[in-house]
């Protein structure tokens, strides 16, 4: 595993990753200092009917929506219930794909190969359909968006990590381990782990991309954030019968749902031609 200083250096040198790690910093940032950089915080929540659909201007920089929210202030505030769903749900897939992962392509008991035809199935089904059916069973919230995105996304985890575990185990160092009477766990987590935590990584920041845009299209659906929470699907959703007379109200959130999915992918493809090593050999021949 390399190093994270060098890891970043040769991420600046790639100009793609570097614009996707600008854009996803820009956007955590956002999230972080959204009481500080907000124009009308208290526009977030309440409701001016007065105020109602407004053009961007200097009071309002990126206009009004239908209750006189002001938007600019909701697409700050958004950026924190988007990266929450998208940071949990990731992480949850991550703790349960990895260990069934690990476990089924390194030992050879049919449970291993039971857990891994679920994940099969799993993946046969189209993520965005999968989602959407438990999100409406369970209803509109944010914990069963992240409950609905958590369980359509472990299998993407645990599928990858299964290869390369199925592939590791013919190395000679592997084979070397086991010949010496390494004991099994030991081989797994000192030696197998560290050397799939590179697609691991890759795996998860383009996952927090395609993990953003499902949620984003669960909330167009009226399946996320209820309102008037401002989440970034249902404010597309929302101005929809508005078009195209109120264009700003659309254009702001779906800005910030291209923004950041393009930047965790462009950081994603970056990381992989740094952290893989296969990559990176057929790059320099």
């Amino acid at each position: 595993m390399m190093g994270f200083t060098h890891v970043i250096r040769q991420l600046v040198r790639d100009r793609s990753a570097l614009v996707g790690l600008i854009l996803v910093l820009v956007v955590v940032l956002a999230a972080i200092f959204a009481p500080l950089i907000s124009t009308h915080p208290e526009a977030v929540w309440d409701m001016s009917p007065a105020d109602r659909l407004k053009p961007p201007s200097r009071e309002w920089l990126l206009g009004t929506d239908r209750m006189g929210a002001d938007i600019y202030s909701r697409v700050i505030y958004g950026a924190r219930i988007t990266l929450m769903i998208a940071f949990v749900a990731v992480g949850a897939a991550l703790l349960i794909g990895v260990p069934v992962g690990l476990w089924a392509g390194w030992s050879e008991f049919w449970i291993g190969e039971a857990l891994m035809r679920v994940s099969d199935v799993f993946l046969a089904v189209p993520q965005i359909v999968l989602a959407i059916a438990i999100a409406q069973t369970l209803g509109p919230s944010i914990e069963n968006v992240i409950l609905a995105l958590s369980i359509t996304y472990w299998p993407w985890f645990a599928r990858l990590v299964y290869a390369e575990v199925r592939s590791l185990k013919h190395e000679t160092f592997i084979e070397a381990a086991i010949a010496l009477g390494v004991p099994e766990r030991r081989i797994v987590v000192q030696h197998v782990l560290p050397n799939v935590l590179s697609p691991i990584i890759v795996r998860t920041s383009i996952g927090m991309g395609f993990t953003i845009l499902t949620a984003a299209a669960l909330g167009f659906l009226g399946l996320g954030a209820p309102p008037p929470a401002p989440e970034w699907g249902r404010m597309i959703s929302e101005s929809r019968e508005f078009l195209p007379e109120a264009w700003w109200y659309a254009l702001a959130p779906g800005l910030a749902i291209f923004a950041v999915v393009m930047g965790f992918n462009l950081l994603g493809d970056g990381l992989r031609d740094v952290l893989d090593p296969r990559l990176r050999r057929a790059h320099d021949r």
